[in-house]
């Protein structure tokens, strides 16, 4: 082990694995990669030594200028969601063998503890012997569920957590002893564009561009609701965009691209309310946190951990997962005062998310660390 006691915490040698679909630089592609590139950041800020795995094209983040970078694929390489097996298995044999490369570097390196921040099996299959902290941030997935039913009781030297409660209870068939650590923001670098002149009658949505995220309820309901929207985020799934999102588009709904984090919150911020559309049960909700971050109260469908995460002051949660509910939840929503919106907010920060990250990594560490003494 390389790790000293300064106090405390312990100063850790970090290996974090990163989700190799995109590179990690903003603007980001999705809430994964945001997560990552402010963990990495944040960690190596507390004094840790962090190298992170991930695409090549994460170093043009500025955040990454305190961590090391081992590319694993070209940013060249694109991940497609493929109709056909043969190429969805040749696709995954590509990024498991990145995901492979990666590992067996770790394993070669001398680090203190691994993040696994990606969404692969190989982790799981392969740091047996490493202390390893997993962090799941999506429902079950069936190629790690395969794992982890081979592998029966988790690795002692791992910890595994995920980012609410609602989706903890997906995991918990398999991972009894699981973590919760909400997500947290940088709260001040989406504050400092509160508005209080807010415009009247402007809704905003911003995340994914994928049936997931549900953009296309946002538009319907906006219009239902006599409100003008605005859309924000990159486009993942183009099929989906030409033929539900497109067609919708004209001076009521607009379509303002992958906008920059000031762009971006300063489109929020200006908003009367900000819609939330999920899907699929989100495992938390990133774009809802900086909204309310901007003190723009939330309309959101009843998904995942959004009533958890809004609770009773950050905005209106629908009833059902239909247009109907969406605008009457708007209808609440733009009565709620921005201050206490923002407070809710405030709730989860980043310092808070990192304590809490810290903790688990130097618990993981000195537990080998005693193991190793034993030997």
């Amino acid at each position: 082990m390389a790790f000293q006691l300064f106090g405390s915490p312990a100063t850790l040698r970090i290996a974090v694995l990163a989700h190799l679909h995109h590179p990690i630089r903003a603007p980001f592609a999705g809430g994964m990669e945001s997560h990552t590139a402010h963990l990495v950041a944040g960690l190596a800020s507390r004094g840790h030594s962090v190298r992170l795995f991930a695409k090549e094209g994460s170093d043009e983040f500025d955040v990454m200028a305190n961590a090391e970078l081992e590319p694993m694929l070209p940013e060249s390489y694109v991940v497609r969601g493929y109709p056909d097996d043969d190429l969805t298995n040749m696709q995954h044999q590509i990024l498991d063998g990145a995901m492979q490369s990666a590992i067996d570097r770790i394993h070669a390196g001398n680090f203190d503890v691994v993040i696994n921040n990606s969404l692969s099996p190989v982790p799981h299959e392969q740091l047996q012997d490493i202390p390893t902290f997993h962090i799941l941030h999506t429902p079950p997935l069936p190629r790690i569920v395969r794992v982890l039913e081979q592998q029966g009781n988790p690795h002692t030297r791992h910890l595994f957590a995920t980012v609410s409660s609602s989706n903890a209870r997906a995991w918990k068939t398999w991972i009894p002893q699981l973590h919760i650590i909400e997500n947290g923001i940088d709260i001040a670098s989406w504050s400092s564009a509160r508005e209080t002149s807010y415009r009247s009658g402007l809704a905003s949505w911003s995340g994914r561009i994928t049936p997931e995220k549900g953009p296309h309820i946002a538009i319907t309901a906006a219009r239902a609701a006599g409100m003008q929207l605005v859309m924000a985020g990159p486009i993942q799934d183009q099929e989906y965009f030409d033929k539900l999102i497109a067609p919708g588009l004209d001076e009521q709904i607009q379509y303002r691209g992958h906008l920059t984090h000031t762009e971006l919150s300063k489109m929020i911020s200006m908003s009367e309310v900000f819609l939330s559309t999920p899907l699929w049960e989100e495992p938390f909700g990133l774009t809802t946190l900086e909204a309310m971050a901007c003190g723009t109260p939330v309309a959101a469908l009843p998904s995942g951990a959004m009533a958890g995460l809004i609770g009773p002051t950050g905005g209106a949660v629908a009833e059902r997962c239909d247009t109907a509910s969406l605008v009457e939840a708007i209808e609440r929503a733009r009565t709620l005062d921005r201050d206490a919106v923002f407070q809710r907010a405030a709730g989860f920060s980043h310092d808070r998310m990192l304590d809490s990250y810290e903790q688990a990594l130097v618990e993981i560490a000195l537990k080998t660390s005693a193991e190793n003494r034993r030997r």
